[in-house]
């Protein structure tokens, strides 16, 4: 009797220990993973246009930059199939390694690439082609980490260990945003020479700790289930388009306007004020740091409450919360005043945080755990291509069109409606299954 309540305690401490390793992987993870995307976003907004299409209008320079951005989203979807794939088939763990490694080699090389004046038209093609390869990057992290982290947990809290990936979202762009800011500080006026590119090179430091924690990591046991119980279908992206695309429809639907809002909040907002508002820029990248700070403990206290309450609850409430806030958003920014951009841009975080937590434990609860990697990433990354991929190009022509900030609120407002309607379809049966 002693013998065997001694094996079920190694049993139990291996698989609490393992659960700890994978909500750390995850968040690390996750987080090193969106610095390098952010941080292109963020230079896209203060830097690139100048350093890669300086022989353009600056509404045109501002579009092309942006395009570059988007074309990240583009290749999110390739990105998950491949991904999704082999995290089906192989391993959740496989896919997780080999994402952190091609998102950091692209970042790094993103730091080290010439401009325009250096190289001509290479420039704005090879930054294209490496923040594309970014895209596929990214396509495998985010579904790899949600599932290593939500299939490690138990049935009383995997949806709040399905949210830890999304804290990462905040944490780097905390990350990015900092660096940045302490290199336009360091760098000043060699911010557009030297400056701005060591942040991306920075980045490779990140991806080694990032690698050494995941190496530590063990295939989780729903898979381990999977490949025992089910026979895994040969082209996994395929099955889930076959059996599945009510879930697909309905999770990038329901899922669309957060993404928008970020699209929104993190990244145009910048352009907006430096280029529409004349101001400095200093206050939109110190907003949107305490903003992310502040997502971290709201996205944590969402996640929590996954447990408690049904997501796709928490996901409407969120939804809105962003259509109240839309029109208010940017009143706010409108007055030039610091404390009242700081206000605005800190609640939309806060809101935003309201939808992106729920989000994860809602899609990848949406598929059984054979095809479960590969839905969650088409569902997520679709999502990402018709929302935030877009989201600063359509804030950029509206705010052309009719020259007013108010024309992207009522963007955001039609995607939050299309979201409330969508998140009545939205089937997450297998939130407490496996």
């Amino acid at each position: 009797m002693l013998m065997n309540d001694t094996v079920s305690d190694k049993v139990h401490i291996d698989q609490g220990r393992q659960q700890k390793i994978a909500g750390i992987s995850s968040v690390l993870g996750s987080t090193i993973e969106w610095y390098d995307f952010f941080l292109y976003g963020t230079m896209a907004a203060i830097i690139f246009p100048q350093l890669f299409f300086p022989q353009q209008d600056p509404y045109v320079a501002t579009l092309l930059t942006f395009s570059t951005y988007a074309v990240g989203y583009v290749a999110r979807p390739i990105g998950g199939i491949l991904f999704g794939h082999f995290g089906d088939k192989i391993g959740r763990k496989v896919s997780l390694v080999a994402t952190l490694i091609l998102m950091g080699s692209m970042t790094l090389l993103i730091g080290l690439l010439p401009g325009y004046e250096k190289i001509g038209l290479w420039a704005p093609v090879l930054v294209t082609i490496l923040r594309f390869l970014q895209g596929i990057a990214i396509g495998g992290e985010w579904p790899g980490s949600v599932l290593i982290s939500m299939e490690w947990g138990t049935k009383k809290n995997r949806g709040f260990m399905a949210t830890l990936p999304q804290i990462g979202v905040p944490l780097g762009l905390i990350l990015g945003t900092a660096v940045t800011s302490l290199f336009i500080t360091i760098s000043g006026e060699s911010f557009q020479t030297w400056g701005w590119r060591v942040p991306f090179i920075l980045s490779i430091l990140l991806v080694i700790i990032g690698l050494v924690v995941r190496f530590n990591l063990l295939e989780t046991p729903s898979f381990q289930k999977a490949l025992k119980e089910k026979e895994i279908p040969k082209l996994p992206f395929v099955s889930v388009f076959k059996h599945y695309p009510k879930q697909v429809i309905s999770g990038v639907l329901s899922n669309v306007s957060s993404d928008i809002a970020f699209g929104v909040f993190a990244f145009y907002t910048t352009t907006y004020g430096i280029k529409y508002l004349a101001l400095d820029k200093s206050i939109f990248v110190n907003a949107t740091l305490i903003g992310a700070i502040v997502a971290v403990f709201a996205i944590s206290l969402s996640g929590y409450f996954c447990d408690k309450i049904n997501p796709k609850k928490i996901l409407g409430f969120g939804n809105i919360l962003l259509i109240l806030w839309a029109l208010p958003y940017f009143y706010l920014l409108n007055t030039k005043s610091t404390a009242f951009i700081f206000i605005a841009v800190i609640i939309a975080f806060v809101i935003h945080s309201i939808m992106w937590a729920p989000l994860a434990p809602v899609i990848a609860s949406s598929f059984p755990a054979h095809l479960r990697f590969s839905g969650s990433a088409i569902t997520f990354m679709f999502r990402g291509l018709i929302g935030g991929g877009v989201a600063p190009l359509v804030s950029t022509y509206l705010l052309n069109k009719f020259d007013s900030g108010y024309a992207i609120s009522w963007y955001i407002i039609f995607a939050g409606i299309i979201a409330l309607f969508a998140i009545r379809y939205v089937d997450i049966k297998y939130q407490k299954a496996d």
